[in-house]
């Protein structure tokens, strides 16, 4: 590990270089939310079916979620300054692929591989960032790329929609190439090395289940919604063979002697517990994104662009809650802020269960402002809290366990809001379609889209109001994950109470819950500040 402390205009600038990184991941993340509906175009996309686009925004998730601990030994390993730079590299070169696809299963692939470079990238920033800041310093560089999230969720939709309204779908992935060649200077000029003395080995068999769980656990869960049921062998089949694989994952990983993710960390009570409640809101707000641009574009008829400007007071209440969010945590504390703040999220989210074809567009604005500021509140504050209980040659590490259960929330958020609007909206259009030729009934039952394409007012009003019942279903699954994200913040982030020192008993670093001094500390108090790191690493 390097011993020399950046000077302060230096850490500036390296921050400048990782919000970037985590500014392009962000809008990626958001950016082809936009696109779902011109791609399920059979004219002007691909003809993607819903599982497609579901598998196209999952498999860059599942890849993502799964490779995120391997990508964190990497950086112990190699340097987290290399791992990053090849991250961004990766990133960039998928992103020209993803453009010029030319079937769903090639742009399928493309996001797998972009996937990929983002695992590279989110690790390798939160170590660094860890590294370059210490303190309340640090608290502060997390609110800041909190806010670089809510800059991404904003321009990505805006950006997406100017470019759809001007090109063709694949130049939402051509706007990636000038950051990246951007971050890369950076990366290359200011970034300084960063590997912990003893680095993790590479563990295959760990990547091998994980990918497999994972990607079997996806799959049962979009089939569920392709076939329209849940009894079927290859749904609840893939399911139960996914859990299998994720539990031997979890035992092999506990049995080893340098897990690349470690299951102890989420036995930790503020680190596990606020990993927990951040992997419910992505399950949530990744959900709320996926029906939330079918609705604006689909059901409501706005154009792309319309839909991107349309969805900014979400990423403008992200952006000037996440400072706000730690001067409330220094006059209170984060587990009063964040479950507050993710109660309020949830029901904002719930609200969504009110919404018809004719709801004046101000009150979406106001109900989405509402809610990005909530979310914006938990981001920053839970990932400091969570960080700040691990020394930094556990920063790698940790970032990794956080950021995969992070990415697992948002593969399931697709997999499962997709599936349960696609079952629900199945059985809800299918009586008014009894009159339809088999062939074009087939297409109706696909989804609202395909059934709009046909150009018959009666089967497009059956299809809106079926796809609006299953929007009020899906929302309030989803306001159910972020009220049990809620509750988990609320009751495994409280203060922990230090045990009263009997007379000549030695001292010892654990309060009488079970907590370390640190998760103490980033639990219960007032300010946002950060345990300082272990001075030497723990076995």
């Amino acid at each position: 590990m390097s011993t020399t402390e950046p000077s302060a205009t230096k850490r500036r600038l390296i921050l400048l270089v990782l919000v970037g990184s985590q500014l392009l991941v962000w809008i990626d993340n958001t950016i082809l939310g936009n696109a779902l509906e011109v791609l399920a175009d059979p004219t002007h996309g691909l003809a993607a079916s819903p599982g497609q686009l579901q598998w196209a925004i999952g498999s860059y998730t599942l890849v993502f979620a799964t490779l995120m601990f391997t990508a964190g030994a990497l950086g112990d390993r190699y340097g987290h300054r290399l791992v990053l730079g090849v991250g961004m590299a990766v990133f960039g070169a998928s992103s020209l692929w993803a453009a010029y696809a030319s079937s769903p299963g090639e742009l399928i692939a493309a996001r797998a591989v972009m996937g990929a470079g983002s695992a590279l990238v989110m690790p390798a920033t939160m170590a660094v960032l860890t590294w370059t800041f210490q303190g309340a310093a640090r608290a502060q560089a997390f609110a800041l790329l909190s806010s670089a999230a809510g800059v991404g969720i904003a321009i990505g939709p805006v950006l997406s929609g100017a470019l759809l309204s001007r090109f063709w779908w694949g130049s939402v992935f051509l706007i990636n190439l000038p950051i990246v060649a951007l971050s890369l200077l950076g990366i290359i000029a200011l970034l300084p090395e960063f590997k912990p003395p003893a680095a993790r080995a590479l563990d295959l068999p760990g990547l091998a289940l994980s990918v497999s769980g994972l990607g079997l656990l996806a799959y049962g869960l979009i089939r569920a919604g392709q076939v329209a049921a849940w009894d079927r062998p290859e749904v609840w089949g893939t399911v139960v063979a996914g859990l299998a694989l994720l539990a031997a994952f979890v035992a092999v990983e506990l049995k080893a002697r340098q897990p690349s993710f470690d299951p102890r960390l989420l036995a930790r009570r503020v680190f596990g517990g606020g990993t927990a409640g951040l992997g419910l809101l992505f399950l949530a707000m990744t959900a709320n994104s996926f029906y939330s641009a079918f609705y604006l574009q689909g059901a409501r008829g706005y154009s792309p662009l319309e839909a991107g400007l349309l969805a900014l007071p979400a990423a403008v209440g992200v952006m000037i809650a996440a400072p706000l969010a730690n001067q409330l945590v220094r006059r209170t504390s984060v587990r009063a802020v964040t479950a507050t703040a993710l109660t309020v999220a949830g029901l904002a989210m719930g609200s969504w269960s009110l919404v018809g074809l004719t709801t004046p567009i101000g009150v979406l604005e106001v109900l989405m402002l509402i809610q990005g500021s909530a979310i914006g509140m938990v981001i920053a504050p839970v990932t400091t809290a969570v960080m700040g209980t691990l020394p930094l040659e556990r920063a790698g590490a940790g970032s990794a366990v956080s950021n995969t259960v992070r990415q697992t929330g948002a593969v399931l958020g697709i997999a499962l809001g997709g599936t349960i609007m696609s079952i629900v909206y199945r059985s809800s259009v299918t009586p008014s379609l009894a009159a339809l030729p088999a062939e074009l009934r087939s297409r109706a039952l696909v989804s609202a889209e395909y059934a709009r394409s046909l150009g018959d007012p009666g089967v497009t009003s059956a299809a809106n109001d079926a796809f609006v019942h299953s929007l009020h279903v899906t929302t309030l699954w989803t306001m159910a994950a972020a009220l049990v994200g809620a509750l988990v913040l609320a009751v495994l982030l409280r203060p922990a109470t230090a045990p009263t020192p009997t007379p000549g008993a030695p001292a010892t670093g654990a309060t009488a819950t079970g907590a370390t001094a640190p998760e103490a500390a980033a639990a219960g108090a007032t300010a946002p500040s950060l345990a300082a790191p272990s001075p030497s690493p723990r076995p």
